[in-house]
Formats: structure tokens, C-alpha cells, sequence
């Protein structure tokens, strides 16, 4: 381990994020507060539909016609509908885009498209993680912030971290890494972690880079048009000024694994001596923000796309390195099949694809 460059700077990658979120807020304030739209189901529907079609940043790189979605769902709109026959309509509406970060909120609901994970392997026992490999709280592992690490028996070091939610502070990482530096090789399993805070993913996977690193482009809208978007401005990962890790680290993800986590899957996938294993990650590129419909409901969807080293878009999920499923008989026998097989490669057992 050593101690280089400037964690700080980090903060620098999220920067354009932060102006793409604004500039695009500003759009959808025109947009919708400047026209008098009565607050009817119509007028709801209309004003949604508007939203979506100006402000989201997908419809054209997921060939949404739009246009039918609307002749689909504006004759189900009637003027004397529930609430609640209107939420389900909208809602159903958004789940067209086939995007998890778009939700709908009301006091009575929140619409979620989760198609994006129920229709894969789970790859994943929380059950299995916790009673066989992490332990007892008291005195198998240890906690920094929201990371439980420990050394397996065959001195591998093994880190989960549930949600990016949770805030990991500079000196947690520092003492984690200290004590797993003995370890031949680290397992960090970030499965089923459904996102979170974006500055959680670049603190640690600063950590895993001696020099400062592209990692992708993001863009911001423009203008209202589907493909109105500004020229890609780069992302760059900076090493920390903390400690360091300096040998193979396996990340293990799935399709859970999504938003902030399939960030932090991206740019753990432009290190050296990284390998990432599992199944396909979640995707969740798109920058979300929040709006309010006439009637105080409210709108978060996907504003700014975040595109990889090779300007292709990650909204769909970032594939594995090695492809590994969790094994049924392995499952019965309280085995992770895929932190398994992180072992075996870790210690010289299994080549990478």
C-alpha cells in the first residue's frame, strides 16, 4: 500500500454532473411551470407526457416512439377517472421506458419499473454471505461504515458492501485496507447493491488507481429535442490520497446491481488488476432529477447519459470479465458459487475469459 495524488480532486468528476442536473432542472421548469396546465387528469397527463418527451435522455438510444406511446394511453384519460385510476395509468405510461430510475410519487404510490432485475438470476443469498462467510458482528468481521470486510480462511480478503447509501468516510477505508494488506487478493461484492450516493463510488474505487484515470463521458440535454445533447465531457477518476490497494481485486456483481453501483462497476472496469465477475450489472446510466406534475405529484427520470471509456452507452449493464452463476446444489449446500470461483481465481485456480 502507498499514499499518492489528491482524493479531494475527485469531487472534479462530479462537477459536470452537478451543472447537467441544474441546466436540465431549468428546462423543466420552463417547460411546465410557464403554461397555466389545469390540474385535470387531462391536463396531468399532458403535462407528463411533455416532460418526458422534452427533458429524458433515452427515448431515441432505446427506440421509444414516443408519439405511439401517447395514442396508446391519451384515451384512457377521462375527465371524472380516480386518482387512483390516474396513477396507474401514468404509471404504466413510465414503465414504457423500461427505466428504474423513473418513478412516479404520490401520497397514494410509487410506480417502479423493476423488470430490469426480476427477470434474471438473483445470484445472490444474503443468507448464505452473512451466516458462512461474513459471520458473527461480534467477532468474525469487521465494519467500516457500511463495508463488512474480513480474511477468509485461504487468505483472501472479502468486502461487502451493501448500498452506496452508506457514507464511507476516508480513515474507514484507510483502516480496511490496512488490515486486508496481507491478503494475496480482494473480493469486493457489491451484489443486489441497488445505488446510492455517487461520490461513495468514486471515493472507493479511488483507491484502486495509482494515476488518474478515464473512465467515461456524460451528457447533458440541450434542448427538447430526443437527441439534443452537449458534446461528451470526460470523466476522470483521481487516486487517492489514501491508502492504496496494489493487488488483484475481483469485484462480484448482478443484475441488481444498479445507479451508483453500476458507476463504480464502470470505473473498477478501466483499473488494471481489476476483474469483474458475476452477472451482467444493472445499468442505471442515467443522471435522475425530480420534477412535479400540476396536481403536486412527483416525477424523477433519467436527464444525463453516462457513456463508457469507448462512448458506448452503460444503461443497459456492464457485462462480467467471467461469467458465473450461482449453482443450485452449491446453494442447498450454503455455498456462494461466485464468491467461489473470486477465490480460485484470486489464488492462481481459474483464468479470466
Amino acid at each position: 500500500m502507498r499514499k499518492a495524488g489528491n482524493d479531494v480532486r475527485n469531487m472534479a468528476r462530479l462537477l459536470y454532473m452537478l451543472v447537467a442536473w441544474a441546466a436540465a432542472l431549468l428546462l423543466v421548469a420552463g417547460c411546465v411551470r410557464e403554461e397555466d396546465v389545469d390540474n385535470t387528469p387531462r391536463g396531468n397527463f399532458e403535462a407528463l407526457w411533455k416532460l418526458i418527451d422534452e427533458h429524458y435522455c433515452f427515448l431515441d438510444y432505446k427506440g421509444i416512439d414516443w408519439d405511439a406511446v401517447y395514442e396508446a394511453y391519451s384515451p384512457r384519460i377521462t375527465d371524472d377517472m380516480t386518482d387512483d385510476g390516474l396513477f396507474e395509468v401514468l404509471g404504466e405510461m413510465l414503465n414504457e421506458l423500461k427505466d428504474g430510475h423513473v418513478n412516479l410519487s404520490s401520497a397514494l404510490n410509487v410506480s417502479y419499473y423493476d423488470a430490469w432485475y426480476q427477470d434474471y438470476p438473483r445470484n445472490y443469498r444474503e443468507d448464505i454471505v452473512e451466516d458462512y462467510y461474513l459471520g458473527k458482528a461480534s467477532s468474525d468481521y469487521r465494519t467500516a461504515a457500511g463495508i463488512k470486510y474480513k480474511i477468509l480462511d485461504d487468505n483472501i480478503g472479502y468486502a461487502r458492501y451493501d448500498s452506496f447509501e452508506d457514507a464511507v468516510g476516508n480513515g474507514n477505508l484507510d483502516e480496511m485496507l490496512s488490515y486486508l494488506a496481507i491478503c494475496n487478493g480482494l473480493i469486493f461484492d457489491v451484489r443486489s447493491n441497488g445505488g446510492g450516493i455517487i461520490t461513495n463510488s468514486s471515493r472507493i474505487a479511488a483507491r484502486f488507481t495509482n494515476e488518474k484515470t478515464l473512465t467515461g463521458y456524460i451528457l447533458h440535454k440541450t434542448g427538447t429535442g430526443h437527441s439534443d445533447f452537449s458534446d461528451p465531457y470526460p470523466i476522470y477518476l483521481e487516486p487517492s490520497d489514501g491508502v492504496r490497494w496494489q493487488k488483484p481485486v475481483v469485484v462480484l456483481m448482478n443484475r441488481r446491481s444498479y445507479s451508483a453501483t453500476n458507476d463504480f462497476v464502470n470505473a473498477m472496469h478501466c483499473l488494471p488488476g481489476v476483474t469483474l465477475m458475476g452477472d451482467t450489472s444493472g445499468g442505471g446510466s442515467g443522471l435522475p432529477f425530480t420534477s412535479e406534475l400540476p396536481n403536486g405529484w412527483s416525477v424523477r427520470f433519467s436527464a444525463s447519459p453516462h457513456l463508457d471509456v469507448d462512448m458506448q452507452q452503460i444503461e443497459w449493464g456492464i457485462e462480467p470479465d467471467v461469467k458465473v452463476d450461482m449453482d443450485e446444489v452449491d446453494a442447498f449446500n450454503n455455498i456462494d458459487t461466485i464468491i467461489e470461483t473470486a477465490r480460485a481465481f484470486l489464488n492462481g485456480n481459474v483464468a479470466a475469459e
